[in-house]
């Protein structure tokens, strides 16, 4: 495809996207339109970017230029060098500076239930704002996840052997203590955050046509989804075959739970979407696409071995979203960027 002709697409889905906007705007009458709490806007990014710019690392963006079998010309957003290793610090930030700046930031803290990603940027942006954090896992965590969370100088603390267990003991410590509860992604000022790298996306590649990003809760996704409509961008929801928790709700038509079991179900495994995902997920210019294990632990494998990037299996599947036969494939001089969300991994396993 020529620069031309992906220009003229660009403007198809621009003015698309304008119309539908319009339309949804009509059918609620001439007042200003209402929102419903799941929803997320552009306005909430653009806040969330004000809150956290200089609190975080900005988004590093590589070409790769042309990878076998995609037409297209491939950028990478290498999120995975943010602090904490994960975009998760976005949204974190976000969260906390957004109750700071309100007066609802608690002296007694932040907590959350969460061993994985989630927990380490809540830890971490808590020692940011010097306040405390306080993390419940499972008492069958991974002991380098407490000692993790020990480095960021959080509070952890092992309740039961599932993670419904340690999130009903979070509750319970909050209405206790009065600490405030984070979420790993069904709260809009976290999945604000994560959005904010979609911004910082489009300034290095105002041209941009496409933007890949994997899907777990949905929290990093709706983020993205929500800035790239705004610019007319095509987003790709990619998610494991066996963590599929977008595309069901999709299917359904409602957020629905799944079962999870996936090489990335550690970073991916949500049993559900949260609503604001499905709803950004619903729009016309975006695409859900499914991709098998061994997909995903080859892309891993091919980020190393040519271009020396190592990433945890969430972000390789972002990847395989454009290298497998199921996924989406570009169209000759279409300007692609990927988002490697993530590095939180044991690089023992990926070959030289």
């Amino acid at each position: 495809m020529t620069r031309a002709l992906v220009f003229q697409r660009n403007a198809r889905w621009k003015t698309r996207a304008r119309r539908t906007s319009a339309e949804n705007n009509q059918s609620q009458g001439a007042s200003a339109v209402t929102l419903e709490p799941a929803e997320l806007t552009f306005t909430d990014v653009e806040a969330a970017a004000q809150r956290i710019t200089g609190r975080v690392r900005p988004l590093t963006v590589a070409r790769l230029g042309e990878v076998a079998g995609i037409a297209g010309d491939v950028f990478a957003g290498l999120e995975f060098l943010q602090y904490t290793g994960t975009f998760k610090a976005r949204g974190a930030q976000n969260f906390l500076e957004a109750h700071r700046a309100s007066g609802t930031l608690p002296k007694a803290g932040v907590t959350i239930a969460s061993g994985g990603n989630a927990g380490l940027a809540c830890a971490w942006a808590a020692g940011q704002q010097g306040i405390p954090a306080t993390v419940f896992l499972p008492e069958n965590a991974p002991r380098v996840k407490a000692d993790r969370l020990h480095g960021y100088g959080a509070d952890v603390r092992l309740i039961g052997h599932e993670y419904a267990e340690a999130l009903a003991a979070c509750h319970e410590f909050a209405a206790q203590s009065g600490a405030l509860v984070s979420h790993a992604y069904d709260n809009p000022l976290i999945a604000a955050g994560a959005g904010t790298l979609m911004l910082e996306l489009v300034a290095a590649q105002p041209e941009l046509d496409t933007v890949v990003v994997s899907v777990g809760g949905g929290g990093l996704f709706a983020g993205i989804a929500t800035v790239a409509r705004q610019f007319g961008i095509r987003t790709i929801a990619v998610e494991p075959e066996n963590c599929r928790a977008l595309n069901e709700a999709l299917t359904r038509g409602e957020v629905t739970e799944v079962p999870v079991n996936s090489v990335a179900a550690d970073s991916l495994g949500a049993r559900s979407v949260s609503e604001t995902a499905l709803r950004a997920a619903q729009h016309p210019l975006v695409e859900s696409v499914l991709v098998p294990d061994d997909a995903i632990v080859n892309a891993r494998r091919y980020l190393w071995a040519e271009h020396r990037l190592l990433v945890e299996h969430a972000a390789a599947t972002a990847f395989a979203g454009l290298t497998h036969a199921s996924g989406y494939r570009p169209d000759s001089g279409e300007k692609v960027a990927v988002v490697l969300c993530g590095a939180n991994t044991d690089p023992s396993d990926v070959a030289v």
